[in-house]
């Protein structure tokens, strides 16, 4: 079975690792030559400076490999999940998985990005999509440190071969049904981890972080629930897991873009310097003007919006959260 890997960044090099430690033939595509010409000399040193990686592992520059792929790994920014999609339908001429590890939103339509993908192919180009998503930072499973995500497809058969596909003694898969709870969850939890590193920039401790994302599991679980998602969702992997890993991490780009907005208390620096892809920006815009749309009471996600694109101070967004009217939990 050849798995070709669309993205040749962090998550992708480190997944396309997980598959070749697993003995499957992989082959990573990206649009960097520097990139590709590092890959091929087994390492990525643009996101992994002392790791070499494993060296089945083939690189190209060349997007006509995705025609032989069994499998495709879409390991591409939200905004570019549609594009890559729509290319590579035009190059095949069967039916093949296509796995998301993207995690947001279309930006103009709020679509989830497995209906995205889904549009952008055909029956005759598409079997399934599987988002593999949950808590995971590439900087822990190309070192092969222990990790566990879900494999969330409405097929669950879909679902299970991309579990066994992946799952080995150090990267353990679960797999799942409810794509509109997992893929708003891993969403949503990007932008409590902007508001999580916020608070921790303003000088907050770990009483004000455990409220965060006690009350970000709250509004993850609102807006999901309101969405078709199933409560229990929420609670998995895709829900509290992945809030947990990066509201704290530092690995957390959405975590530190909040430390930064946080100690500067203002978004325009970030705005001006910052050149990381960091999904929790645009899921707050689609999350706010969602749950405005559909009277979804969204409190955290509306400030982390107002400090974004409104330039709200963020102690004042603190102190508005803080003096919200008293109710019960």
């Amino acid at each position: 079975m050849k798995i070709c890997v669309l993205g040749s960044g962090s998550w992708g090099t480190a997944l396309a690792q997980v598959l070749a430690d697993n003995h499957h033939d992989v082959v990573v595509w990206g649009k960097s030559p520097e990139e590709i010409a590092d890959l091929k000399l087994h390492r990525n040193t643009k996101y992994f400076p002392e790791v070499l990686v494993n060296p089945a592992i083939e690189a190209t520059l060349d997007f006509a490999v995705v025609a032989s792929a069994d499998i495709l790994l879409l390991a591409v920014p939200t905004g570019a999940v549609e594009e890559v999609s729509r290319q590579a339908a035009a190059v095949l001429n069967h039916p093949v998985i296509v796995i998301n590890v993207a995690k947001g939103f279309h930006p103009t339509t709020h679509k989830r990005l497995s209906e995205v993908i889904k549009e952008c192919f055909t029956p005759q180009t598409l079997t399934d999509v599987v988002s593999l998503i949950g808590p995971s930072h590439a900087e822990e499973v190309i070192l092969r440190k222990l990790t566990s995500v879900n494999a969330v497809c409405e097929n669950e058969a879909s679902a299970k071969q991309i579990q066994e596909l992946f799952s080995n003694e150090y990267f353990r898969v679960y797999r799942g049904t409810d794509v509109i709870g997992s893929e708003t969850g891993v969403a949503i939890k990007n932008i409590m981890a902007i508001a999580s590193g916020i608070i921790t920039g303003l000088g907050e401790g770990d009483n004000a972080r455990a409220a965060l994302m006690t009350r970000g599991l709250a509004e993850m679980s609102r807006y999901g629930i309101a969405q078709g998602g199933r409560a229990e969702t929420y609670l998995g992997l895709t829900g509290v897991g992945d809030l947990i890993v990066t509201c704290t991490s530092q690995h957390s780009r959405n975590f530190q873009a909040g430390v930064q907005i946080g100690r500067q208390d203002s978004a325009e620096i970030f705005w001006k310097t910052n050149k990381k892809t960091v999904e929790g920006v645009k899921a707050a815009k689609v999350i706010y003007e969602e749950s405005i749309k559909k009277h979804i009471s969204m409190p955290i996600t509306e400030q982390v919006y107002r400090v974004l694109y409104e330039g709200e101070k963020p102690s004042k967004a603190i102190k508005l959260l803080m003096a919200r009217e008293l109710k019960s939990e």
